[in-house]
This record gives structure tokens, C-alpha cells and sequence, in this order.
């Protein structure tokens, strides 16, 4: 009974870890370029009550009978991020920028590392550089004349700006994009950035529509890739599964009280 209860309770506590990342998937839902993830679960060790044996063998390969295991339930052990493209949606906005297939844009974050996202709303800042939300600048360090009257960006990311007088454009830069060979394992990082790791590995970079890259798109952004009736249905299992767990809790402490009445 003691090991219901426990089981039990690792049981509720996994479920409370599901309905934790199922309300921060919801919470984003209007993120731009955010990405939603799914909590994955491992029973834990088995313990061996008793066992059949035969021939002095406890292997069933071997030639043993069955065993009798007993679980000791289970629990949260990593996050499981979909990096499915999301809708893209058109804003008009010149400084917005999407990217339709596989990459990351890179900026430049205070201690002069790199973080990556996929959220392309940018803007400029006092000195006319691009920045993100954060006020975080493009790795390209792409910097906006104060008398261009507009400014386009290819879908290879090449960036240029038309100036007022004489009509002429110039050529401002080119936006660069990096790629992982395993991008569930980049760190979120908050912000709508994430951060390279060990599991991610090596970032390579290229430009959009190189091959293996994406094409960026100017005036549209990447929505959420949230989708709500899936949330709601894993929310509703995680509940149901929480329910359950709870309801053998109370199994158990009625089998206990049942227990200590016996004994007296």
C-alpha cells in the first residue's frame, strides 16, 4: 500500500508537469514564431518481488519463468520541442520578416554570443540598426540610412534601401541564417530565443535559399505553431490521468485504514 501511495503521487506529479508545459504551449498561442512542445515521460526501476526459476536461471532468454515486477511509477524527464513551421501571416509592416523553411535568424545578445529565433518582427533602433523586440541587433549588424525612404529585403535576405534626393538604391547588407542538425536540442531561452547546445550541435550558416535553407519573406510573420484543439486534448488526458492517480491515493489510505482496523 505504501508503494501505491508513492507510485501514486509520482504519477500526479508527472500529469501536474503536463498540464504545466500544456498551459505554456496556450499561454503562446499568439507568439510569434513560437514553437510548442510536449513533455516526454519513463516509467522508473522495477523491483522484483519474486520469481520462478528454472534451471537456477533468472533470465527468461535462459530458460526462467516469469518474474514478478512491480513498478514504481513514472516521471517527467525532458521537453520534446516541434519545430514545424507555422502559418505565415502578411502584416505589410517593411521591417517584418518570415522565414518559409528551415533556419534561424541570429542576434547578437549582451555578453556577445548568439541566440537564434524565428520571430522576424523587427525594427530600428535610435542609430537606425535592425533589433529585435528585445532590442537585441541582427548578428549582420544591418544599419538603416536616417534619409532612406524605404527598404526591401530579398528573399535571399540581401537588404537595401531606396534614399531620398536622387531615387538610387543601396545595398545595406545581407541577413544570414544558421541551421542545426538537431534543433530539438536547442535551450529556449525566453524572448523567442533559443540558445546552441551539445545536443543541438554546431550551428552551420548560409544564406536564405541556399540549399537547406529557407526563404525570408519581407512584410509577413511566422505565427505560433500552437494548435488548440490538440492542447485541449492533451489537457484533457493529463487531467483525466491526474484524476485517476489521485483516486488511487485514496485506495490505498482506505486499504491502510482497513489494515490498521484488523489489527485491532
Amino acid at each position: 500500500m505504501f508503494r501505491a501511495l508513492s507510485t501514486a503521487a509520482l504519477g500526479m506529479s508527472a500529469q501536474q508537469r503536463s498540464v504545466d508545459n500544456v498551459a505554456n504551449n496556450l499561454a503562446n498561442v499568439g507568439t510569434t514564431g513560437f514553437k510548442r512542445s510536449t513533455i516526454a515521460f519513463q516509467d522508473l526501476f522495477y523491483e522484483n518481488i519474486s520469481s520462478s526459476k528454472r534451471g537456477g536461471s533468472v533470465n527468461s532468454e535462459n530458460g526462467s519463468g516469469p518474474s514478478l515486477q512491480i513498478g514504481h511509477g513514472s516521471r517527467a524527464v525532458a521537453t520534446v520541442r516541434n519545430f514545424m513551421q507555422g502559418a505565415v501571416a502578411e502584416t505589410g509592416n517593411p521591417l517584418d520578416v518570415a522565414i518559409s523553411g528551415s533556419g534561424f535568424f541570429q542576434v547578437e545578445l549582451p555578453d556577445g554570443s548568439l541566440g537564434y529565433t524565428r520571430d522576424g518582427n523587427f525594427s530600428m533602433d535610435s542609430t537606425g540598426t535592425l533589433v529585435n523586440n528585445s532590442g537585441l541587433p541582427l548578428a549582420s549588424q544591418i544599419e538603416v540610412p536616417a534619409d532612406a525612404v524605404a527598404i526591401e529585403v530579398g528573399q535571399d535576405g540581401t537588404v537595401t534601401a531606396l534614399m531620398s534626393g536622387d531615387n538610387t538604391q543601396i545595398e545595406l547588407g545581407q541577413i544570414e541564417l544558421a541551421k542545426f542538425a538537431n534543433p530539438g536540442g536547442l535551450e529556449a531561452m525566453g524572448d523567442n530565443l533559443f540558445a546552441e547546445t551539445e545536443a543541438s550541435g554546431m550551428p552551420f550558416y548560409g544564406a536564405p535559399g541556399e540549399e537547406g535553407f529557407g526563404v525570408v519573406r519581407q512584410g509577413y510573420l511566422e505565427q505560433s505553431n500552437v494548435d488548440i484543439v490538440n492542447e485541449m486534448v492533451r489537457l484533457i488526458e493529463a487531467q483525466r490521468a491526474y484524476e485517476t492517480n489521485s483516486k488511487m491515493v485514496q485506495t490505498a489510505e482506505d486499504m491502510m485504514s482497513v489494515t490498521n482496523s484488523i489489527k485491532r
